[in-house]
């Protein structure tokens, strides 16, 4: 009877440590999402920025952008 209960014992012990390991891999698989969404979040911001930019350019026509830079001094 004593080695049944130490069983069982290690058995919850087993089941228990189980679990944590399963919130575990659950709480990676949310954060893994998120991470995803951040990438793909980026891509987009980097489309908008090359789209931006070339409305920009369209917008000044044939003409060149006419930049005044400051002297450093």
């Amino acid at each position: 009877m004593e080695q049944k209960d130490l069983g069982d014992r290690q058995l919850d012990a087993l089941l228990e440590r189980l679990d944590r390991l399963t919130e575990e891999v659950a709480r990676l698989g949310r954060k893994i999402e998120h991470n995803e969404g951040a990438v793909r979040i980026a891509h987009e911001l980097t489309n908008l920025n090359e789209s931006l930019n070339a409305l920009a350019y369209a917008a000044l026509g044939r003409q060149a952008p006419n930049v005044r830079r400051r002297r450093a001094g």
